[in-house]
């Protein structure tokens, strides 16, 4: 079965993660050799401990932007590892706590949010390299200059014609490509190299080449381990990370346990066990955090794959191709990768997708643009929490109805009311309750009735034990059936 089925899955999915490890690599600021380093632990790491027959991990397009700017803000690559490492224990200990459930607990709108936003950074992180252009401050002092200067001739003297051409070529395979019998991104990856060789008077830079050094293992960054317990920040960078990389997860081996023509279902906490393991080995060895990515896994599900023994293989592949043709790779174009993460980007971020979350009402359109823009404006994290408060605040409007129905009644010149209590009374009836208990006339006769009741929150409770002493200030004559009684001062 092995190689009937999954070793020719296994060469395809390699063929479609080499050129995606690199440009991830490349988009997260990272050394290129740390995008193949997570392609290869992915494959034969995670893949071994985890019990998803489809999946495939390695590093993700998702979270290249929160890679890129830890990265930076803390200071050197060696301590970023140490957060990969804190990002691989947290997933460890959500699979050994069983809580892989999680990911059904966020909205669907601010997930497609967090997406789509990542689409629009990733895109704008490769605008400059799709150019060619050479110089720092492309958003700045490059790109807007052309329109607030004119400055047309200055700006084209840092663009290079042969990436523009390798990127317009580039991105036509991709489009007119969907489903050719060599993978688009491998075609994209042999064009540019072709364009690299023809480009003649305007040829590329050596820095604007794919440079994987031939002794690869010898270059290697090590984890600053003694900055672990005394940086702070490298929990809080390991905790996002776990967290992003654990939503990613989840919600890649759902889609792929769906294309699965068995129905077989993964285990999810065992699959955050694999996951864990992955990125702690990441973190040791000096690759990038990686997840199980949705375009390799659909590749393994088109192949034919039957069992994991495919992303073992592609994960083989891997290790093999940069232990001994990684002069082939260094002939790889920067814009050939650029244009591949670009339409990676445009494809989270689709017009489709806004128009689609439009269609199903502003309860789900305003958390995922709020999303979108907060993340945009501020980080990942801050804009995910005030996406995840809008939709809460829904969700709370939506379901918050009152649990009980008041009638009022004359007799005998005595005015009644009757608060019938149904089914279930929680705290989100607190606020109406109150206000209704306030608006009881004083001399009036209140019966408070819960004996059709499944449940009474105890704050419900409290509410109508506090209310019995106004009741008898106000001489309003209170009677209960069916409710406990709380003892109010001892809870003061």
């Amino acid at each position: 079965m092995w190689l009937r089925h999954d070793a020719m899955a296994g060469v395809s999915v390699f063929l479609v993660a080499l050129p995606l490890c690199l440009g991830i690599a490349l988009a997260s600021g990272a050394p290129l050799y740390a995008g193949i380093l997570s392609g290869v632990i992915g494959g034969i790491v995670v893949a071994a401990i985890s019990a998803s027959p489809l999946a495939v991990s390695g590093p993700a397009a998702g979270l290249t932007t929160l890679v890129s700017a830890y990265i930076l803000s803390l200071g050197s690559y060696e301590i970023f590892l140490l957060s990969v490492i804190v990002a691989g224990v947290f997933q460890l200990l959500l699979g050994i706590l069983k809580l892989g459930a999680i990911a059904n607990y966020f909205p669907s709108a601010v997930i497609k949010g967090m997406l789509a936003a990542i689409g629009i950074m990733l895109m704008a992180k490769q605008m400059p390299l799709a150019f060619g252009y050479d110089q720092p401050g492309f958003w700045t002092s490059g790109l807007l200059n052309l329109f607030t200067s004119g400055n047309i001739t200055e700006f084209s003297h840092h663009i290079s014609a042969a990436s523009l051409i390798i990127t317009i070529v580039s991105l036509l395979l991709l489009v007119l490509l969907h489903r050719p019998f060599i993978p688009a991104p491998l075609l994209v990856v042999g064009a540019g190299i072709l364009c690299s060789f023809l480009s003649g008077p305007v040829a590329l830079q050596p820095s604007q080449l794919v440079n994987i050094p031939s002794d690869i293992f010898s270059n290697i960054s090590v984890p600053q381990l003694d900055q672990l317990f005394s940086n702070w920040q490298v929990w809080k960078a390991g905790l996002i990370i776990g967290m992003l990389a654990t939503l990613e997860t989840l919600l890649c081996i759902e889609a792929i346990d769906k294309l699965d023509r068995h129905n077989r279902i993964t285990p999810v906490n065992r699959e955050l066990v694999a996951q864990g393991i992955g990125n702690i080995t990441c973190g040791f060895l000096g690759a990038i955090p990686l997840t199980a990515v949705v375009v390799r896994g659909a590749a393994n599900v088109d192949a034919g794959a039957k069992t994991k023994l495919s992303a073992i293989t592609h994960g083989a592949l891997l290790l093999l191709a940069v232990v001994t043709i990684p002069f082939v790779l260094n002939r790889i174009p920067y814009a050939s990768l650029s244009a591949i993460l670009l339409v990676t980007g445009y494809n989270l971020t689709k017009p489709k997708l806004y128009k689609n979350m439009f269609s199903l009402g502003w309860k789900q359109f305003l958390p995922f643009v709020l999303t979108i823009v907060m993340i945009l404006l501020t980080d990942l994290l801050i804009g995910v929490s005030i996406g995840l408060l809008l939709s809460v605040y829904f969700i709370i409007q939506n379901n918050f109805r009152a649990e009980y129905k008041i009638t009022r009644t004359v007799i005998n010149g005595t005015e009644s009311e009757l608060i019938k209590l149904n089914s279930n009374v929680t705290f989100l009836n607190k606020v109406k309750l109150k206000k209704a208990l306030d608006e009881v006339p004083e001399r009036s006769l209140l019966t408070i009735d819960g004996s059709n009741c499944n449940f009474i929150d105890y704050d419900i409770l409290e509410i109508i034990s506090e209310f019995e002493n106004k009741a008898k200030d106000r001489h309003i004559q209170l009677r209960t059936i069916g409710i406990e009684k709380v003892n109010v001062t001892a809870i003061h």
